[in-house]
């Protein structure tokens, strides 16, 4: 499953194992992301420590087959990144969570979101599933996903916090990958 693209300077790879180099540099791009108050799972204060420990999980499933982690390069290293859940429930074995779409604010409008989105689609047509999940609160990512072919679902009032403590909606869309080959 080698799943590199590239475009205006940006490279989208599949990481099958995670180094030591990479983790800080997703650790500062999850933290980049926080510190613009992105909802993404994490609050205030948040730090470097945390955003490694988290990585580091993410790493453990990636070596166990249950995720798949893309991320998207520049000159400078990585700038953004996506997972998918790969391990379901047995009644859902069609069935990936797209989760933390990533993109530090240096790289963003140069495309990497909807790089990162087409290499977790094939990545996913790849693994068997047919069927892609997310949820998200941002309004800017919902505009990428619904570019990309994405269908909304609905929305959850007050579903989250933002990382500064305020409440915020949630919306869920869906993929069907067999009817988009």
């Amino acid at each position: 499953m080698a799943h590199d693209t590239s475009t205006d300077n940006l490279t989208v790879r599949q990481l099958h194992a995670v180094s030591g180099d990479e983790l800080r540099q997703l650790a500062d791009v999850l933290c980049d992301c926080v510190a613009g108050n992105a909802s993404v799972s994490f609050m205030q204060p948040f730090g470097t420590e945390r955003a490694l420990a988290f990585w580091r999980d993410v790493a453990d499933g990636v070596e166990r087959g249950e995720r798949v982690l893309l991320v998207a390069d520049d000159e400078a290293g990585i700038v953004g990144t996506v997972q998918l859940v790969l391990a379901q429930p047995e009644n859902q074995p069609h069935r990936a969570d797209l989760v933390k779409l990533l993109v530090h604010r240096r790289a963003r409008r140069r495309g990497a979101a909807a790089l990162l989105m087409q290499a977790a689609e094939q990545a996913a047509r790849d693994c068997g599933k047919t069927l892609l999940v997310l949820d998200t609160a941002s309004p800017e990512a919902e505009r990428v996903y619904e570019r990309q072919g994405w269908q909304r679902v609905g929305v959850i009032p007050n579903y989250a916090l933002m990382p500064d403590g305020a409440l915020c909606s949630t919306t869920y869309f869906y993929r069907d990958l067999a009817t988009w080959a």
